[in-house]
């Protein structure tokens, strides 16, 4: 087979050549009267009329027999065979189509319909046009390609070959839609806030900067909506969502991707016990609609939705996986613990961030069906109140399903004394070399002073979901065009 740039120069002179007899190859419209897939439905009806129909699409294969080329024609629909004879067309029409009509050139075809004597359904052409002529060729052998990363790299080709993979992303549509019905019917507004700000918040994470020339200004690619959804609270809005972009300058693994998809919700009045309820039943829509029961396979296991979900104390769950008492073991402690079990902490991690790294490792690994991990303690989430019977806990809730961690959700901490407070510290943390420590926002502080109602927040990875429910082991299977170590 010739290599890329001879076939690339081949196809350059038959460009030429389509120029030179008048024709246009990249028109700006086409005559489509039908999708191929409404061809398909039709087909008896459309045959019987004998009506002359229009099609376009892209050649996906070709092959000549003597006076007779047959070729596929594909459009996002389906694919149908297409059949030119010399007979029909003429012998100039023929020749033109034969030497200059490549795989992959998206084409206008104008015929009727037909059976061939295998039975195979047909459109039989008596005038083509191009529609776009391709300069590179497809493709041969795509499915089984060794360096997945290709795939990623090439995503437009990755799609064009394998239809689960485009499912996939048509899956992804179906369940952010669903979510989004589902809130709207729950009385939630969707908004948007945003993801240029002066100082980033609302989750433990380090940021990308940037610079606005206009204003001489510093700026920061959101690490999470969450800080300004809470204003709207402040500004009298009760139920508000955002589902959009978040932008995390961490380290990139199979849940983790540099930018990704987040839904975060909020519920003045409510509380993380609502949340719970609430949680349920948006799951228990979403799975029914999507699946038609409450049961999933991942990754070889079956995954049952039922609800109630199993709810369990963090901290139980921690001393029965790693025999640690939580509230009784120091931070210095636990960080001879995490060595021991081979447990990277960041430089200036506290007890609640060390305690994370090692339940990630040991124990959430063990969850299968969804649980909601309860109480976590106080330091996990600056921004959650405390739990009333037990001051060192939160109140709040993880979702874990299959190893995922889904959901982070809470009771919005809204006294702002205690909130400056939590601020301070995130901010020593900072200072002793913590990266993802949160940081002082004075603006945000300002609006819980003029009174921020009772409220219950909600945070859930669209990508990790997504990878749950399409059965993918990792979020660059559900992310479209994820980030990429450039090629060298």
């Amino acid at each position: 087979m010739a290599n890329l740039p001879e076939i690339k120069k081949n196809r350059l002179k038959k460009l030429k050549k389509i120029l030179e007899s008048g024709l246009n190859p990249y028109p700006q419209r086409t005559r489509r009267t039908h999708q191929i897939s409404d061809v398909l439905r039709d087909f008896s009806k459309l045959v019987k009329k004998t009506q002359e129909i229009i099609i376009a699409g892209r050649v996906r294969s070709l092959r000549t027999h003597g006076g007779m080329t047959f070729f596929d024609i594909e459009d996002s629909s389906g694919k149908i065979q297409g059949l030119l004879r010399k007979e029909k067309v003429g012998e100039r029409g023929y020749q033109f189509f034969k030497e200059l009509v490549d795989i992959g050139d998206f084409l206008e075809i104008k015929g009727t319909l037909m059976k061939t004597k295998t039975g195979e359904k047909t459109i039989e052409v008596f005038d083509f046009n191009f529609l776009v002529k391709s300069l590179l060729p497809l493709p041969e052998k795509w499915h089984g390609l060794k360096d997945i990363e290709e795939r990623y790299r090439k995503r437009y080709l990755d799609l064009l070959f394998n239809k689960e993979v485009k499912q996939k992303f048509e899956l992804r549509s179906k369940i952010i839609k669903l979510i989004r019905e589902f809130l709207e019917k729950e009385g939630f507004l969707e908004v948007e806030t945003p993801i240029l700000q002066p100082i980033y918040g609302g989750a433990k994470a380090k940021p990308f900067k940037t610079h606005l020339n206009a204003l001489d200004l510093d700026l920061y690619l959101r690490i999470s909506p969450e800080l300004y959804l809470k204003r709207l609270l402040v500004g009298g809005f009760e139920k508000i969502y955002e589902i959009g972009k978040c932008f995390r300058n961490e380290g990139i693994d199979k849940s983790h991707n540099p930018d990704f998809t987040m839904l975060e919700f909020y519920w003045a009045f409510a509380d993380y016990k609502d949340m719970m309820a609430l949680t349920e039943r948006m799951f228990e829509n979403l799975i029914k609609k999507i699946f038609g029961k409450l049961e999933i396979k991942y990754n070889g296991k079956k995954i049952n939705f039922k609800t109630p979900w199993q709810r369990i104390e963090y901290s139980e769950l921690f001393w029965k996986e790693v025999g640690l008492n939580l509230e009784e073991i120091s931070k210095e402690g636990l960080e001879r613990e995490a060595k021991k079990l081979g447990v990277k902490t960041e430089k200036g991690a506290q007890k609640a961030e060390i305690a994370d790294k090692i339940f990630k490792k040991i124990c959430q690994p063990k969850i299968c069906n969804p649980t909601f991990l309860i109480h976590h303690p106080l330091g996990a989430f600056p921004l959650a109140k405390s739990f009333n019977k037990n001051p060192k806990k939160l109140s709040n809730f993880q979702v874990v399903i299959a190893g995922w961690e889904i959901i982070n959700a809470f009771s919005e901490l809204n006294d702002p004394v205690e909130q400056r407070k939590r601020f301070e510290e995130q901010e020593k943390l900072h200072k002793a070399g913590l990266e993802e420590a949160q940081r002082m926002d004075e603006d945000f502080l300002e609006a819980l002073e003029y009174g921020m109602p009772p409220a219950a927040g909600f945070g859930m990875g669209i990508d990790r979901l997504v990878a749950l429910l399409t059965d993918s082991r990792s979020l660059r299977e559900v992310i479209l065009f994820p980030t990429m170590r450039p090629k060298r």
